[in-house]
């Protein structure tokens, strides 16, 4: 899903990135006012993580690639604003060191992967642990659906950037983003039903960590 530079345009350029530097600014904000000494290590195996976790990726039609994005276990585990700096630092590092994904397109890759992933996937594990009972088995749902539709809905982010760019009609964009999205959601999802089902079993505590 990394974009890389000469596929948006100089107005979804700029929007984005004005989106995502005000996001991380204010998930900056949020982390000195409310990050406890503990959520330090976890973040920073969490990155590492997500940022081997992205590694692995295919192209997809229209400049851009598919991987999973590990936005929402982060999410679940710190909250949103958290995994929103996770998210940004794994991004940042993949551009400047390995080229993935531009440097013009940052701002959208950390919109799409960032805030749009975490959001997403904290509040759809949020909404579905709710509806069903809070216990392991509400969790362990919640977290798949928060993985599957954090990284669904990414992927229609990215498509009608791709779409509004001019690069490609979002008839093709958006069913080849979506549709191979879908797939790599239910990965993602497994991945993070493993992932917490682990937590839950050796370090229970660390679900219950003050989100910020």
């Amino acid at each position: 899903m990394h974009i890389p530079d000469g596929f948006l345009n100089i107005a979804t350029v700029a929007t984005t990135y004005a989106v995502s530097a005000g996001g991380v600014g204010f998930g900056l904000r949020q982390a000195r006012e409310k990050l406890a000494e503990k959520h330090v290590p976890l973040m920073g195996i969490m990155a590492a993580f997500i940022f081997a976790a992205q590694m692995l990726n295919f192209p997809i039609v229209g400049g851009t690639s598919g991987h999973l994005i590990g936005a929402a276990l982060a999410a679940i585990l710190l909250g949103p604003w958290a995994a929103v700096l996770i998210m940004a630092c794994v991004l940042i590092a993949q551009c400047l060191i390995f080229q993935d994904g531009g440097l013009l397109a940052l701002g959208a890759n950390v919109f799409n992967m960032g805030l749009i992933a975490s959001f997403a996937g904290y509040y759809l594990y949020r909404l579905t642990t709710r509806l069903m009972r809070d216990d392991r088995r509400g969790k362990l749902f919640g977290s798949f659906i928060a993985a599957w539709g954090s990284v669904f809905l990414a992927s229609i982010a990215c498509a009608i950037e791709l779409w509004v760019s001019g690069i490609s009609p979002i008839k093709m964009a958006l069913p080849a983003m979506a549709g191979w999205h879908a797939l790599i959601g239910i990965g993602e999802g497994l991945i993070t039903v493993g992932v917490l089902r682990l937590v839950l079993a050796t370090r229970r505590d660390l679900v219950e960590l003050q989100r910020i």
